[in-house]
C-alpha cells in the first residue's frame, strides 16, 4: 500500500482542496507517483472520471475537486479518488454518489445512519487508489471538530483512524480566530482521534508572517504540535477552478471590461465552474448574480448555468424577477447560453412526471427556445468529443444530467456530440443551449465565440493557465511549508 498523508481543516472553506492540489503537484516534481483521495464529497460542481473495468463509454460522478487533484498528479480522474460524493438537492436532502454511480437519495438525518453502509466502500475505494502509488494526498471534509457526528464519521478521524493514516491539520487564519480553533480542536478531540494528528500549518495569511511567531509559540503551548509552517494568501488559486459554491457568496464584480458576463446565482447552481474559462479572459467580466439583485442591464451575455433541481431553480428564478431582466435583455439585442439545467430552463415547459427532482413536477419555462424537456430516471454521465455547429469547432467536456429535451429549436443543434446532435439554438441565433459542460474550455471555439460578440483576441490557452497556477502554488508551498516533514510523515 502506498504511504499516505491526510489534510483536514479546523472548519469548512479553509483551502485545503488547493492545499492537497498543491501538494499533489510539489510531490509529482519530487518524481513520485502520487495520487488524490477524499472519502466524502459534498459538491455540486462534479466531473466525470473513469470507472476502471467498466467497458461502457459511460463514467462516472466525482467532485471537481479530486478531477483538479488528479491533473495535478498528472494522472487521469478515477471514480475511486471521491468514493463518496453527495449532492444536494434540497435543504436538508442529497442524491449519495457512491464509485461514481447514484446510490439513491437521503435526508441529512437518514445519511447519518447510512454512513456506516458506505465505509466499506470508501476502504474498498482506498485500496484501489493505493495501487501503484508512492504516495496519496487525502483531503477531509468539514472539520474533525464536529465531534456530534464522530460515531458514524467516515470523511475525517473516522476514515483516518481505520485506515491509519496521520494528519495535518489545516487553519485558516483568514477568517480570524485561528488560534482558538487549532487550540480548540485539540481540546474537544477524544485521544484516539488526536494522536493522530502530527502537526498543523496555517493557511491564507496575508502580510508579514514573522508577525505570527507568537501565534505559532501559543498554539504550542495549548496543544504540543509542530507547525509545518505559515501559506501566504495563494494569488495563484484564483485562477484554479472552484469547488464548492460559498466561493460565490465572496465574488465581487472585478474592474468593467469590454465585454460583461452575468450568471443567475441559483440555488443548486452545479459546474459553475464551466465560467471559469471566461473568467481567464483578460477582456471578459463574469458578474455571479446573487438572489435580489437584478441581472445588470449592462451585460452583453446571460449564461444560465447548470441546475441539481432545474424546477426549483426555474421557479426561484421567476421570484427573483430574473425572467423579467432576461427578457429586457432579449429586447435590447443580449445573447443568452444555457448549460444543462439552464438549457432545460430556456424552453417553454419542463415536466417532471415521476418527481424526480421533487414534488413539484412541471414548471412553465423562460420561452426563449421552442422546445420542452421530460426528466426520465436514467442519467446521463460521460466525457465527450463534439464539435460546435455554428464555428465548426472542435470541443471537449463532459455531459451528467437528467432529461429528454425536444422541440422545433432542436433542429438548429449547437453541437454534435459522438455524431448526436445536441442542445438548439433561437432563430436569430442569440440564445443557444446545450447539454454538454466544458463547452467554453475549448479555446478556439471561445475565441470565435467571443469574436461573434465583439471581443477580438479572445481564446487564451486555458489548460496551460491552469498547469502554470498548479505549478506556482506548488512552488509557494515548497517555499512556506516542510513538505520534507510533512511527506516523511506519510505512512
Amino acid at each position: 500500500m502506498a504511504k499516505a498523508i491526510m489534510l483536514q481543516g479546523t472548519g469548512s472553506d479553509v483551502g485545503k482542496t488547493v492545499l492537497v492540489a498543491g501538494l499533489c503537484r510539489a510531490a509529482k516534481k519530487r518524481g513520485l507517483k502520487v495520487r488524490p483521495f477524499k472519502p466524502q464529497n459534498m459538491s455540486n460542481n462534479a466531473a466525470v472520471a473513469d470507472i476502471p473495468g467498466d467497458n461502457s463509454k459511460s463514467g462516472g460522478e466525482i467532485g471537481r475537486a479530486q478531477w483538479l487533484q488528479a491533473i495535478a498528479c498528472g494522472v487521469a480522474p478515477s471514480v475511486h479518488m471521491n468514493p463518496v460524493l453527495l449532492k444536494p438537492q434540497t435543504d436538508v436532502g442529497a442524491q449519495v454518489i457512491v464509485q461514481g454511480k447514484v446510490f439513491g437519495e437521503a435526508r441529512a438525518r437518514d445519511y447519518q445512519a447510512l454512513k456506516g453502509r458506505l465505509m466499506d466502500a470508501v476502504l474498498d475505494s482506498w485500496a484501489k487508489v493505493g495501487e501503484g502509488a508512492d504516495l496519496i494526498l487525502v483531503e477531509g471534509a468539514g472539520s474533525p471538530a464536529e465531534i456530534n457526528l464522530r460515531s458514524r464519521d467516515i470523511a475525517n478521524m473516522g476514515f483516518a483512524t481505520r485506515a491509519d493514516v496521520p494528519v495535518v491539520l489545516v487553519g485558516d487564519i483568514d477568517r480570524g480566530g485561528v488560534i482558538a480553533s487549532v487550540a480548540g480542536t485539540h481540546l474537544i478531540l477524544p485521544e484516539e482521534d488526536r494522536r493522530m494528528i502530527v502537526g498543523y500549518l496555517i493557511n491564507k495569511f496575508r502580510g508579514d508572517v514573522s508577525l505570527f511567531d507568537d501565534g505559532i509559540k501559543a498554539i504550542d503551548s495549548f496543544t504540543g504540535w509542530r507547525c509545518f509552517g505559515v501559506v501566504p494568501w495563494l494569488k495563484a488559486a484564483a485562477r484554479l477552478p472552484s469547488e464548492d459554491s460559498v466561493v460565490l457568496e465572496r465574488l465581487a464584480s472585478g474592474e468593467a471590461r469590454a465585454l460583461k458576463v452575468a450568471v443567475p446565482m441559483l440555488g443548486r447552481i452545479a459546474n459553475f465552474d464551466d465560467l471559469d474559462p471566461l473568467k481567464a479572459e483578460p477582456q471578459v467580466e463574469v458578474v455571479f448574480v446573487p438572489p435580489g439583485k437584478p441581472l445588470p442591464e449592462d451585460a452583453g451575455l446571460v449564461v444560465i448555468p447548470g441546475s441539481k433541481s432545474t424546477i426549483g431553480d426555474l421557479l426561484k428564478f421567476r421570484e427573483n424577477g430574473w425572467d423579467r431582466d432576461l427578457a429586457a435583455h432579449r429586447k435590447r439585442g443580449g445573447h443568452v447560453v444555457g448549460i444543462c439545467g439552464g438549457f432545460q430552463m430556456l424552453g417553454r415547459m419542463v415536466r417532471d412526471p415521476d418527481g424526480i427532482e421533487g414534488s413539484v413536477t412541471e414548471a412553465e419555462g423562460l420561452g426563449l427556445l421552442d422546445i420542452e424537456t421530460v426528466m426520465e430516471p436514467e442519467k446521463t454521465v460521460r466525457n465527450v468529443s463534439a464539435r460546435s455547429v455554428q464555428f465548426d469547432l472542435p470541443l471537449d467536456g463532459y455531459e451528467i444530467h437528467l432529461g429528454r429535451t425536444t422541440g422545433p429549436d432542436t433542429l438548429r443543434p449547437s453541437a454534435v456530440i459522438n455524431g448526436v446532435e445536441d442542445g438548439a439554438i433561437s432563430a436569430d441565433g442569440k440564445v443557444i443551449g446545450t447539454y454538454m459542460h466544458g463547452l467554453f474550455g475549448a479555446d478556439a471555439f471561445r475565441g470565435k465565440f467571443l469574436e461573434s460578440l465583439g471581443i477580438k483576441d479572445g481564446g487564451i490557452d486555458y489548460r496551460a493557465e491552469v498547469e502554470r497556477a498548479l505549478d506556482e502554488v506548488a512552488a509557494e508551498l515548497e517555499t512556506h511549508l516542510d513538505c520534507n516533514a510533512i511527506f516523511g510523515l506519510a505512512r
